[in-house]
């Protein structure tokens, strides 16, 4: 069962794995990465919890999975 999380626990889980906050270049759609995609650009995690903030979603994770979904 997803259960949501707050970001600090989220910058944890995203460490663990090799993951950082990301966006698609020219839009506000994100996701987490590891990087090496070149349409997707890293961004700080304030500019990611804005962004969830702004579109009413939240992170949830279940058994280290993360996931973001509507708040």
């Amino acid at each position: 069962m997803m259960e949501k999380i707050d970001i600090k626990k989220a910058q944890t889980i995203a460490k663990k794995k090799g993951l950082v906050p990301g966006k698609i270049k020219g839009t506000k759609a994100i996701q987490f990465t590891k990087g090496g995609n070149a349409k997707l650009e890293s961004i700080t995690w304030e500019e990611f919890e804005q962004i969830l903030n702004e579109k009413g979603l939240a992170v949830y994770e279940s058994a280290g999975f993360m996931r973001l979904m509507k708040a």
